[in-house]
């Protein structure tokens, strides 16, 4: 039987609850989220609970990663939902701080990575991996777990995380959640709930095309002539295109051969309307 969900909003209440755990010999895990929580971020969850005897989740949207004009104000905010959502699912702690918790007035630093961060989304967003990056060793300091799990769907992401915690030393294994998908392969994601039908119905194109591409790269094909062809797919279906790419799987660094001979990843962002979409996939 599951124990019953706990709540805090604070650092020491957090910490309480973690280091008893510790007391009693549990090892502990972690999910980082922005909430709004579906499917995806439940198995997140359950990876957690196969890793570890006790499952922190967070829930906190950050704003050091929203731009000016970004949808910081209009992001859904669903704790309520989320919290029954992670009790059902047998996590044990939700953490929910507030901004003043997390950023508590005079606070002044940053955390900044190279390597993966480059291109792709911080071509778009360069603001946010810096956003990210210092929201994540802050939530990593705070629980301390030995588990930590991230969606593969934010793919650079997941690579910048790993990249600074190792560059720290913070002593966290940290785990590739899968991506789960919709009926028609659209990647789950809170932003979905912006879509209207009509964008939703163009929305589930972006897995297939990306689904070809990496087939093609995958046989042989040359890779300028596969990102070309995805790419002017993509600008038929889609509101603007901000990159379709094939990188380097473990570095994102770009590919200097004709043809492909190396661990691969396909990305890409696109825009639906107002709603910006990513996704990636293994070649």
């Amino acid at each position: 039987m599951s124990l019953p969900l706990s709540m805090t909003d604070t650092v020491a209440g957090l910490r309480d609850e973690v280091q008893s755990w510790r007391e009693a010999g549990y090892t502990v895990g972690f999910v980082p989220t922005m909430g709004a929580l579906h499917a995806g971020h439940i198995s997140l969850v359950r990876t957690a609970l196969q890793r570890a005897d006790r499952v922190v989740a967070s829930v906190f949207v950050n704003p050091a990663q929203f731009a000016p004009g970004e949808d910081f104000e209009t992001y859904p905010r669903t704790l309520e939902e989320d919290a029954a959502k992670l009790a059902e699912a047998g996590c044990h702690l939700l953490y929910a701080p507030t901004v003043r918790e997390m950023y508590p007035t005079g606070f002044a630093s940053a955390v900044h990575v190279d390597g993966p961060a480059f291109g792709l989304e911080s071509q778009t967003r360069p603001h946010f991996f810096g956003g990210v990056a210092t929201v994540v060793t802050k939530l990593l300091n705070q629980v301390r777990p030995d588990t930590a799990v991230f969606g593969e769907k934010d793919y650079q992401q997941l690579l910048v995380i790993r990249r600074l915690v190792t560059d720290l030393d913070l002593g966290v294994e940290i785990v590739a959640g899968e991506t789960l998908r919709e009926g028609d392969g659209l990647a789950m994601s809170s932003r979905n709930a912006y879509l209207s039908a009509e964008e939703r119905g163009r929305a589930g194109q972006l897995n297939l095309i990306l689904k070809d591409l990496a087939q093609e790269a995958a046989s042989g094909k040359p890779l300028e002539t596969s990102l070309l062809h995805a790419r002017t797919r993509a600008e038929e279906v889609f509101d603007a295109v901000d990159y379709i790419e094939i990188r380097n799987a473990h570095t994102l660094q770009a590919i200097e051969t004709e043809t492909l001979e190396e661990p691969a990843r396909v990305l890409a962002a696109v825009r639906v309307g107002k709603t910006r979409l990513i996704d990636n996939m293994a070649v």
